[in-house]
């Protein structure tokens, strides 16, 4: 298992929402809905509400009231991974979605309306990394970004970087810096001169029973503390909290195998 990359956002702390080609959004799709629920209502705090019925059996999470992201019903009999999927912002989902199969991409759900979330659809990169496009609607919990339980940063892990930031360039014009550091395949994608998401190649560290995969970081008060609070709920650590330049960080798993990061911000 290779180490987890380090997050690009200063501080931890997410860039503004809803420009086209951020991160706007995650869900988590899993086998046993309730269980998630514990899961993370326990580790992040995080309550639920009913999510859009047109999505099938799904919650929205709150935390102090806002909306950080959803958790789905994998639907009986498929053998699908459990992962977290993020939602990058778009002005035309139906547009994009089609310039997604332009470029060598798959659209598996939708485009359809999704009750008060807006428009989405879902897909997976020629790669077969799974993301979403989404063009939100006004929500007031939309903004909740950079608070402990909140997504503040996602990166896709995969087997080289080239072509696959050169896909995702082609839907949303991201800019790409290279990392620089020798050895390291790594690009960071920009919109606006600020750092949105990255790109990691791990060559043949990519895990066999994932393939290419995004990563979604959870900003957390203190890892260490969270992690042995993960272990406990029944989840397990993949890579053990080490301190990086952007804080300190673990990658974990939850007990049905969705695979994330926990990231306590510098201060």
């Amino acid at each position: 298992m290779t180490e987890a990359p380090e997050p690009g956002v200063p501080n931890g702390r997410a860039p503004a929402r809803n420009r086209p080609g951020t991160p706007c959004r995650v869900s988590l799709m899993a086998h046993g809905m309730a269980a998630a629920q514990a899961f993370y209502g326990e580790l992040f705090g995080w309550e639920f509400q009913p999510g859009p019925s047109r999505l099938g059996p799904c919650v929205r999470a709150l935390l102090n009231g806002r909306e950080v992201g959803g958790i789905g019903q994998l639907p009986p009999g498929r053998h699908l991974p459990v992962a977290w999927t993020p939602y990058l912002a778009s002005d035309d989902v139906d547009l994009t979605a089609e310039t997604v199969r332009l470029c060598g991409g798959t659209i598996g759900v939708g485009p359809l309306d999704a009750g008060g979330i807006g428009r989405l659809t879902i897909g997976s990169d020629p790669w077969g990394a799974v993301f979403g496009l989404l063009r939100a609607r006004p929500h007031p919990g939309a903004e909740t970004t950079g608070l402990p339980g909140t997504p503040v940063w996602h990166e896709l892990l995969t087997y080289e970087t080239a072509g696959v930031a050169t896909f995702y360039s082609r839907l949303f014009g991201y800019e790409r810096k290279p990392d620089g550091s020798a050895g390291v395949d790594r690009v960071t994608l920009h919109l606006d001169g600020r750092p949105v998401a990255a790109v990691h190649g791990v060559g043949r560290a990519l895990p066999h029973d994932r393939g290419s995969h995004w990563m979604t970081y959870f900003e957390v008060t203190d890892t260490d503390e969270a992690t042995e609070r993960l272990v406990a709920l029944g989840g397990r650590i993949l890579t053990p909290a080490r301190n990086t330049a952007r804080g300190r960080m673990a990658t974990v798993a939850d007990p049905e195998g969705a695979r994330f990061a926990l990231i306590q911000g510098s201060r």
